[in-house]
């Protein structure tokens, strides 16, 4: 095999020069070969439906490539095709180039497409790896991914989650975390790493075109009842390999030409914070964020209030709704999130923010918000523009032109909610929500009109439901909407915030936009995301990424300490939300007292816990007596001085007696719980009683 060589100090990469396949890849600084095995090189693919063949792929390995130019610095090549065959449908005057270049410790895939055939290019692979092999000595290896503000991690060994029916697919795959959180933009990286070391694979421009991360088992388990992988490197005379792809869908129609986004490629070594460094260099070259009103830059409390659902719950007409003002005021919290005030409660009639007659006037709530207001607390009024109820007459004789469409011309729906009754609980009588386009002109002007009705009630900021979740959608294929075929709907997203920011700014320009599960990208417009991290091993990936912007999660527990305690590690707004968010303060004192103090220390102590940077567990190491690991804590680097202090956290129902190590030259010398203010020495150990937590600095 005629071999051409990229390398560097860090990277050295092998192709075929007859095909461009990439038939190795070796991570020099640890001699980590992540492919070895040049028979199963991969370069590329391509889908390209036929009719009445629409699963017509093209093979890169089986194209001869047309020139190959090589850098005289041996850092980079182009490798040019002038036509491709598929498999069904012959040869097609598609032309494609691609670049890849070594830079530092990184190799960016930079791949062009020239389509003069007269079908559409729909998908393609690139990078396509052909056998990525764990690091040695690895027990266990995953594709590690940016899910709902936490970390979705999907084992590729020693057994491999198989995400999608089996029925669909010859062999085992994953696409991505789950649904509208395939890849890019929502998710723009996945780590594929072992305990101590990986691969970082990102895009590496801030392109909102779709690209999914895909994995495949081939030929398949070992055993299937447990999912496993085969421990040899054949079987059944069969190679076993894990094929990785960054998998494009650019809808390159017939004469277009278009340059994918490109995907760089990056080994680390380390935990997964140390590949998701990688991430934050990147983006912070490119992202800024917006400055935050100031009410909200400081440690304090939420409280959720749903007033009205679908099926009808009129909780608090709006002339009696002032009084939660004062009782938010009496427990310390800054902001009220109303939900269920529009027309048919929460999760109906969107996009529609009418106010519910049956609860009251514009005039009342407007005047309930001000009371609210005058107790010193805020009012947040929760927002939903996603969807549109298909139950509505405005959805059905007119907002449908405006919904997401597919490749048939029929608009996508989402299941919906369930709330309260039997008949909805058994899915019966749900109100189907459909994903809208904001790829229209028109519906950004639906939505103004809808905003605008928010700033005149008075309210301090909105919290944006299910944020341009888009879900269940990726692409629309309504061009009547001004777009093109195949558009991604999460273009325009930030867009989207900007026109209701120009419009909020002329009358409050404090006006707070929250999201709930925002991805990380609209932190660039967006001040706060809302989430819900009900588990012990919830992995703040959200707050690494952005160690100071405002995450807050739902405390819904009657005696929360746990939830508590989690925010206090990860820098977590607490959101009450007594009764599933359809109770009051009062009626769970145990967590209204416990949240209480643990906002009172990390106030007292913020310069650790709040204004300090968030380095998760990087930087030290928490074990008990017995030298086992203990988890979980967060590492805080101090705004002024620069040095570290922890918050650890004891989820368990006994006492625990820690010590801690630090990785650098600084002493932790005392530490306090939660809910007592006094102050002990770290010399006999940190014992941290059940539920509790503790701060050591």
């Amino acid at each position: 095999m005629d071999i051409i060589t990229l390398e560097n100090n860090a990277l050295r990469l092998n192709f075929a020069r007859d095909t461009g396949a990439l038939v190795g890849f070796t991570d020099k600084q640890s001699a980590w070969e992540v492919i070895n095995r040049p028979h199963l090189g991969l370069s590329f693919q391509l889908l390209v439906p036929l009719p009445g063949r629409r699963n017509n792929p093209v093979y890169g390995e089986e194209q001869r490539v047309s020139s190959a130019d090589i850098a005289e610095d041996g850092q980079s090549v182009v490798f040019g095709w002038d036509s491709v065959t598929s498999a069904y449908g012959g040869e097609h005057l598609i032309r494609l180039e691609l670049a890849v270049v070594l830079s530092g410790e990184q190799a960016s895939f930079a791949l062009s497409i020239d389509n003069q055939s007269e079908y559409i290019v729909e998908a393609i692979y690139c990078p396509y790896f052909g056998d990525v092999q764990r690091p040695p000595d690895a027990e266990s290896f995953e594709a590690f991914h940016y899910g709902y503000a936490e970390a979705v991690r999907r084992s590729l060994y020693p057994s491999f989650e198989n995400t999608l029916g089996y029925y669909g697919f010859d062999y085992p795959v994953q696409y991505g975390p789950d649904s509208w959180r395939s890849g890019a933009p929502a998710v723009p990286y996945v780590l594929l790493r072992s305990a101590n070391q990986g691969l970082y694979v990102g895009v590496s421009e801030p392109s909102a075109e779709l690209v999914a991360w895909h994995n495949e088992l081939r030929p398949g388990y070992d055993s299937a009842i447990d999912s496993r992988v085969p421990k040899t490197s054949s079987i059944s005379g069969l190679d076993v390999a894990t094929r990785f792809a960054a998998i494009h869908l650019p809808y390159i129609q017939a004469g277009e030409s278009r340059a994918l986004t490109p995907i760089a490629v990056q080994p680390f070594q380390g935990g997964w914070q140390h590949g998701v460094d990688v991430y934050k260099r990147w983006r912070e070259r490119w992202m800024t964020t917006p400055e935050v009103p100031e009410w909200a830059r400081h440690p304090h409390a939420w409280w959720q209030l749903h007033i009205n659902s679908p099926e009808d719950e009129l909780r608090i007409p709006f002339k009696e709704l002032g009084k939660v003002g004062e009782e938010a005021a009496r427990h310390g919290v800054k902001a009220i999130q109303l939900v269920g005030w529009n027309d048919g409660g929460q999760d109906q009639g969107n996009p529609s923010h009418d106010p519910d007659p049956r609860l009251g006037t514009f005039d009342e709530l407007k005047e309930a918000i001000a009371e609210i207001q005058s107790h010193g607390v805020k009012l947040i009024i929760f927002a939903k523009f996603t969807w549109a109820d298909r139950a509505t007459e405005w959805f059905r004789e007119d907002l449908h032109r405006l919904a997401i469409k597919d490749p048939y011309g029929d608009y996508y729906h989402y299941n919906g909610y369930q709330y309260h009754t039997p008949t909805q609980a058994l899915n019966i009588n749900t109100k189907r929500l459909i994903p809208m386009c904001f790829g229209s002109d028109e519906y950004f002007e639906v939505s103004a009109v809808e905003f605008q009705k928010v700033l005149d009630l008075g309210a301090d900021g909105i919290l944006y439901d299910e944020n341009q979740h888009h879900s269940p959608t990726l692409l629309c294929f309504d061009a009547s909407h001004g777009h093109r075929l195949g558009f991604p709907v999460f273009s325009r997203d930030n867009e989207f915030q900007q026109n209701l920011e120009k419009m909020s700014g002329a009358v409050n320009p404090d006006f707070l936009f929250a999201g709930e599960g925002i991805y990380d990208w609209q932190f660039e417009v967006y001040h706060l995301s809302y989430h819900r991290s009900w588990d012990k091993r919830h992995v703040p990936l959200s707050r690494y990424m952005l160690p100071h912007m405002p995450l807050m999660t739902a405390i819904s527990g009657f005696n929360d300490r746990n939830m508590v305690n989690q925010c206090l590690l990860y820098r977590y707004i607490m959101s009450y939300e007594p009764y599933h968010f359809k109770g009051h303060l009062d009626e769970f004192p145990l967590t209204m007292d416990y949240g209480v103090r643990m906002d009172a220390l990390r106030t007292e102590l913020r310069d650790y816990f709040w204004d300090g940077e968030f380095r998760h567990e990087v930087g030290a190491t928490v074990l008990t007596g017995a030298g086992q690991a203990h988890h979980p804590y967060a590492v805080f680097i101090s705004k002024s001085g620069g040095v570290p202090g922890l918050a650890i956290a004891n989820y368990d129902e006994e006492s625990v007696t820690l010590e801690v190590a630090l990785d650098a030259d600084h002493k932790l010398s005392r530490y306090r719980l939660v809910d007592d203010e006094t102050w002990r020495s770290v010399d006999d150990g940190i014992v941290i009683p059940p539920r509790s937590a503790a701060v050591v600095i």
